[in-house]
């Protein structure tokens, strides 16, 4: 059980069926009245944020989040497949549940799998990725120069914006957050 009064940044609790994380949280004791606390919550599995007055004496059941690290093996059109390398276990997640940052991520690669009471709410891919470029334009002589970006195609089948120096074959580093070319590999 977790109590209002002893809010910190990043406890995350079950209320009203949802699961919610605490990101601001204000201790307020008026000058009349009775104290209360002030927060800014975020919904673990939908991501929307709220603002909450609470009693300091509210109580409500801690809620654990699990991330666990596990190698997306392949996709079989409906679902992905993800295998512990622990247990050897499958975890099974569909393609709704997946972000958009999920592009650049290719088969053997460790991704973090987010559930709660065994339901999975998110994948998380690794933060950077290496991939090799299968398509782009080749890059001219004297083009080096310039901020000028190209578009290319990496082995994942995703686009990327990449200077015009970079040619097919190479292999660069993306950022998934943003889709981003960092630099050569």
């Amino acid at each position: 059980m977790v109590v209002a009064g002893d809010f910190k940044n990043g406890v995350t609790f079950e209320m009203e069926g949802n699961v919610l994380q605490v990101i601001e949280f204000q201790h307020v004791k008026p000058g009349k009245g009775a104290a209360f606390v002030r927060t800014k919550l975020r919904n673990v599995i939908t991501g929307a944020v709220i603002e909450k007055t609470f009693s300091p004496t509210d109580k409500f059941e801690n809620a654990y989040v699990e991330r666990k690290e596990m190698q997306y093996s392949y996709d079989d059109g409906a679902l992905y497949h993800f295998l512990d390398t622990e247990t050897w276990d499958e975890t099974l997640v569909s393609h709704d549940t997946v972000g958009d940052d999920f592009r650049f991520v290719k088969e053997e690669m460790m991704c973090k799998i987010v559930s709660y009471k065994g339901n999975v709410f998110a994948v998380e891919p690794p933060t950077f990725v290496e991939l090799a470029v299968t398509d782009t334009d080749p890059g001219f002589a004297g083009n080096t120069a310039t901020n000028t970006l190209k578009p290319a195609t990496v082995e994942t089948g995703a686009e990327v914006k990449v200077p015009l120096f970079i040619e097919v074959g190479e292999v660069i580093k993306i950022d998934t957050r943003s889709g981003e070319y960092l630099s050569r590999a």
